[in-house]
C-alpha cells in the first residue's frame, strides 16, 4: 500500500494558472498607468492580428511590451529597432507564459517628441512670415455690442464664457459658432467657423478656444489652417486654449491671448459694476463742479453788490443791476442746459439698457416655443389621420377575407357527425349524416351518393 505524503502547511495550494491570474489581477488593479522611456529592441509588426510586440530597454534592464492594433493604428510612424521612445502603458502579466509586460496605449519619439517637433517647426515658419508681429494685432473694442465664440457648444469652455459675460456685461449679445475642438477633423471646421463669422459681420470681437487637455487634445489649435484663418480675420480675435500653462500657435497669431476661456470673457467685456461706479463718479464730479461754480458766481455777485454800493451813482447802479440780472439769467440757462443734457444722456443710457433687457429675448423664445407646439400638434394629427386611414383599409381587407363573406356568396361548409370539415368524398359514406353550414342557418343532410372527382 502506497501512502501519499501531505504538505506540511495550512495554506491553500495554488495551480500555476491561479498564481499567474492572481499576479495579473494585482498588477492590473493596483499599479497605475505610467510613462516609460527606453530603446526599442526586437520589434515585431508582422503578426496576423496587427499587434506590435517588442522589448523596451535601457543600459541595465529590459521589459516586454505589447501594443494592440487599435492603439498602434493611431500612430503616424512605425517604430524602428534602436529608436528611443516614450510610452504610456499599464503594467500587466501575460498569464499563459508568466511574462511581466507593458500594455502600451500611446507611443511617441523620446526627447523632443513628434508633435512637439511639428509644433516648433510650424511656429518658426509662421513667425518668419510675420504672422506673430505686433504690427498686425488689432485693438479690441471697449464696448462690444456682439461677442462671437468659436468653440464646442457642449464643452465647459462655453459655459464659463457665458457665465462671465452674463455677470460682467449682459448688454452684449453672444453668438456661438459651433465647431468640434478635438480630433483630426476639428482644425478645418474651426477655420471655417472663423471664416463664417467674418462673412456675416455680426460680431465686434471673436473668442476662439476650448478648455484644457493634453497636447493631442489641443492640437487642432496648432494647425496651420487655423492659424491662417485667425490671421486673416477682420474681426479682432482672442485666443483662449487650455489652461494658463498651455501655449498654442493660435495664441501667438491672435490679437490677444487669454490664459483661460473665463479670462477671455473678462478681456472682451467691460465690468458693468465698474461702469456704474464710473457713472456715479462722473455724476458726483459734475454736481460738485456745478455747486462750486454757483458759489463762485454768488461770491462774484456779492463783490459786485459791494462795488455798486460803494460807487452809489444811480445810473451806474441801474446799469450794474441790469448786468447782474443778465449774468444770473445766463448762469441759470447754462445750468439748466447742462442738467438737461445730463438728463438726456441718462435717459438714453436707460433706454439702451432696456432694449437689451433679457425680457425681449425670453418673449422671442416663448413665441418660438408656441410655434413648435403648434407644429407638433399638426404633426400628431396628421399621423393619427394616416393611422386611421390604414386601419380602415385593413378592416376592409379583413372583411373581404372573412369566411362569413365567402358563405354570403352562396358557398357552404360541410361537417361530419364528429364536427370535422369534409374536404373530399372519401371522408363520408352513403347514409352518413352531415351538416351544411350556410350563410344563414344550417341544413341536416344524408349522403345518398358519392362522386369521386379528380
Amino acid at each position: 500500500m502506497i501512502k501519499t505524503q501531505q504538505p506540511s502547511t495550512d495554506q491553500p495550494i495554488l495551480t500555476v494558472s491561479n498564481l499567474n491570474k492572481l499576479v495579473h489581477d494585482l498588477l492590473e488593479n493596483q499599479f497605475p498607468s505610467i510613462w516609460v522611456e527606453g530603446e526599442i529592441s526586437n520589434f515585431t509588426a508582422n503578426a496576423a492580428s496587427g499587434h506590435w510586440y517588442f522589448t523596451l530597454k535601457d543600459a541595465n534592464a529590459q521589459v516586454s511590451c505589447a501594443m494592440f492594433r487599435f492603439a498602434n493604428q493611431k500612430l503616424s510612424f512605425t517604430p524602428k529597432h534602436g529608436q528611443k521612445v516614450l510610452v504610456h502603458a499599464r503594467v500587466s502579466l501575460y498569464q499563459n507564459r508568466g511574462n511581466f509586460q507593458l500594455i502600451i496605449d500611446h507611443l511617441e519619439e523620446a526627447g523632443f517628441g513628434a508633435l512637439q517637433h511639428t509644433y516648433e517647426m510650424l511656429k518658426k515658419k509662421l513667425s518668419e512670415e510675420g504672422l506673430f508681429d505686433e504690427a498686425h494685432k488689432k485693438a479690441l473694442p471697449l464696448f462690444p455690442k456682439c461677442i462671437g465664440v468659436v468653440t464646442s457648444p457642449t464643452g465647459a469652455a462655453i459655459r464659463d464664457i457665458l457665465t462671465v459675460l452674463n455677470r460682467r456685461y449682459p448688454l452684449a449679445s453672444v453668438i456661438i459658432y459651433p465647431t468640434p475642438v478635438q480630433g483630426d477633423t476639428a482644425a478645418p471646421k474651426i477655420a471655417k467657423a472663423i471664416e463664417i463669422a467674418n462673412q456675416r459681420h455680426e460680431c465686434d470681437v471673436l473668442i476662439v478656444g476650448r478648455g484644457g487637455g493634453s497636447l493631442e487634445d489641443l492640437w487642432p489649435f496648432n494647425e496651420e489652417i487655423v492659424a491662417r484663418a485667425i490671421y486673416a480675420s477682420v474681426i479682432p480675435v482672442v485666443s483662449s486654449v487650455g489652461h494658463e500653462i498651455d501655449f498654442t500657435i493660435s495664441d501667438y497669431v491672435a490679437d490677444k491671448r487669454a490664459p483661460t476661456p473665463s479670462a477671455a470673457a473678462e478681456i472682451v467685456s467691460p465690468d458693468q459694476i465698474k461702469l456704474k461706479q464710473q457713472l456715479k463718479q462722473h455724476y458726483s464730479y459734475l454736481y460738485q463742479k456745478l455747486n462750486q461754480q454757483l458759489k463762485e458766481h454768488h461770491q462774484t455777485l456779492d463783490v459786485l453788490k459791494k462795488r455798486l454800493e460803494r460807487a452809489h451813482p444811480i445810473y451806474l447802479l441801474q446799469q450794474q443791476s441790469q448786468q447782474l440780472d443778465y449774468a444770473a439769467h445766463q448762469l441759470r440757462s447754462q445750468i439748466k442746459q447742462i442738467l438737461e443734457q445730463k438728463k438726456s444722456r441718462w435717459l438714453h443710457l436707460s433706454t439702451t439698457l432696456q432694449q437689451f433687457h433679457p425680457r425681449h429675448r425670453l418673449e422671442h423664445m416663448q413665441y418660438q416655443l408656441n410655434m413648435l407646439g403648434q407644429k407638433c400638434e399638426r404633426s400628431v394629427n396628421h399621423r393619427l389621420q394616416m393611422l386611421q386611414a390604414r386601419f380602415q383599409t385593413l378592416a376592409r381587407t379583413l372583411q373581404a377575407m372573412s369566411p362569413l363573406a365567402i358563405l354570403a356568396r352562396g358557398y357552404s361548409v360541410i361537417t361530419d357527425a364528429n364536427g370535422c370539415v369534409v374536404k373530399n368524398a372519401h371522408q363520408v359514406h352513403i347514409g352518413d349524416a352531415v351538416q351544411a353550414k350556410l350563410h344563414q342557418g344550417t341544413l341536416e343532410c344524408e349522403v345518398i351518393k358519392s362522386i369521386d372527382e379528380e
